[in-house]
C-alpha cells in the first residue's frame, strides 16, 4: 500500500512540475502580486462555476456531489479572503503557520479550530503545510 501512496504523491508532484513548466512557457508566472491578483480573478469565476454545479447536483439528487461541491465552494471563499489579505500586506514579512482540513480543504492560519467550520471534522484532521518539501 505504501508504494501506491508514494506513486500517487509522485504523480501529483510530476503534474505540478508540468503545470509550472506550462505556465512558465506561456509567460503566466509573474510577480507575486500579479500571481495573487490572477488567483483572485480565477476565484470569482470558480465561485460562479461551483454555484452552477451545486444547483445541477441538486437537480440530480446527488447528495455526495452536493456535499463535495459545497465544501470546495466554502473553502474557496476562505482562500480568496486569505489571498486578499496577503495582497493588502504583500510587502510585510509575517510568519504564520498554515493548516488545511484534510476532509474539505478549509485553510486556517495559526490556530486550528476544535471543529472545522465547513465540514465539522475534528481538530486532528488538519495538516500543517510546510513549504520546505515543496517544489
Amino acid at each position: 500500500m505504501k508504494n501506491i501512496a508514494q506513486l500517487f504523491k509522485a504523480a501529483a508532484e510530476a503534474e505540478l512540475i508540468h503545470a509550472h513548466n506550462h505556465l512558465r512557457s506561456m509567460g503566466l508566472i509573474k510577480t507575486s502580486t500579479d500571481n495573487v491578483k490572477a488567483i483572485l480573478d480565477e476565484k470569482v469565476y470558480t465561485s460562479e462555476m461551483y454555484q452552477q454545479m451545486i444547483e445541477h447536483a441538486k437537480t440530480e439528487g446527488d447528495s455526495w456531489s452536493i456535499k463535495s461541491l459545497c465544501y470546495a465552494y466554502e473553502a474557496g471563499k476562505v482562500v480568496a479572503r486569505l489571498f486578499e489579505n496577503v495582497l493588502k500586506n504583500i510587502h510585510e514579512e509575517k510568519e504564520v503557520d498554515i493548516f488545511v482540513c484534510k476532509v474539505c480543504g478549509f485553510i486556517v492560519e495559526n490556530d486550528i479550530p476544535e471543529k472545522c467550520p465547513i465540514c465539522g471534522s475534528q481538530k486532528k484532521v488538519f495538516k500543517k503545510i510546510d513549504c520546505k518539501d515543496q517544489i
